[in-house]
């Protein structure tokens, strides 16, 4: 599962995982959230090695992307409070919450995320790309 940079538990760190959706997986590459979903995304920045993304999401929406979709491995980092109610892909639910300034590592996943927390959502989600080694 995700490892933190800081000790989260489980919960509110399944919740941090939740918010970006960089690029997709394999399986679903073709999808890129600030295609599928543009009202909630913002690029940020991006140039050879890093896209940032900046992330929004209302109460009562989805809070990463809209119904079951994946994500690629990434780093997050929460600037509001949130809650949410999560669905794994084997039909499992929970609730988790998190706080401002949380930061993780989070491998990728599958899921459906709804905003429950009353308040909109606000994070960055960071995604390294690949590079090259330089030969010396």
């Amino acid at each position: 599962m995700n490892k933190p940079l800081d000790s989260i538990d489980n919960p509110r760190r399944a919740l941090l995982a939740l918010f970006p959706a960089l690029a997709l997986t394999d399986s679903a590459s073709a999808q890129d959230a600030v295609k599928i979903a543009p009202s909630g995304y913002r690029v940020a920045l991006e140039n050879a090695h890093t896209r940032v993304l900046e992330f929004t999401s209302r109460p009562g929406m989805g809070v990463c992307g809209t119904g079951m979709h994946s994500h690629p491995a990434h780093l997050s980092v929460a600037l509001t409070a949130a809650k949410a109610r999560v669905k794994l892909p084997d039909g499992k639910t929970f609730q988790a919450e998190s706080k401002p300034g949380d930061v993780f590592w989070s491998e990728a996943e599958t899921h459906e995320v709804e905003n429950i927390g009353g308040k909109d959502v606000h994070a960055l989600i960071i995604e390294f790309k690949s590079i090259a080694p330089t030969k010396s």
